[in-house]
């Protein structure tokens, strides 16, 4: 924008306040250009990291459902009440190291979305922050 044309009361003919008024006004705009893009990086990627992490639920989900229905078929097939017992220790053991390794997994994903969230807007806030400084 061409501010050279503008008449503001109180400052007419003077160069050097028009000047800086255009420099600030310029300033303005690019740490609003900086923010936008900041912020489309941010949603681009949230929205990458969430579909990554709703997947893995799914995926999830999925693995435990299998795993249920073959305890139950190899429940139905037991022929004593031993063999139910032991049936049920070992699915209950192999319930809590999956449920274990399944936790560590989401927090992983848990944790990169919320870096990847907060990377962009703090870079370009740094970075925006230090052109103004």
């Amino acid at each position: 924008m061409d501010f050279s044309k503008i008449a503001l009361p109180g400052i007419g003919g003077n160069e050097q306040v028009l000047a800086r008024a255009q420099e600030g006004f310029e300033k303005i705009r690019t740490a609003s250009d900086e923010m936008t893009e900041a912020l489309r990086e941010t949603w681009s990627s949230n929205a990458r990291s969430a579909t990554d992490y709703g997947m893995k639920v799914f995926e999830l989900s999925n693995a435990n459902a299998a795993s249920a229905l073959d305890f139950l078929i190899h429940l139905c097939a037991s022929k004593s009440a031993a063999d139910v017992f032991t049936l049920s220790a070992a699915q209950t053991r192999k319930a809590f190291e999956t449920a274990s390794d399944q936790n560590r997994e989401l927090w992983t994903l848990a944790q990169k979305l919320a870096t990847e969230t907060g990377e962009p807007v703090r870079k370009h806030f740094s970075k925006v922050l230090h052109k103004a400084g």
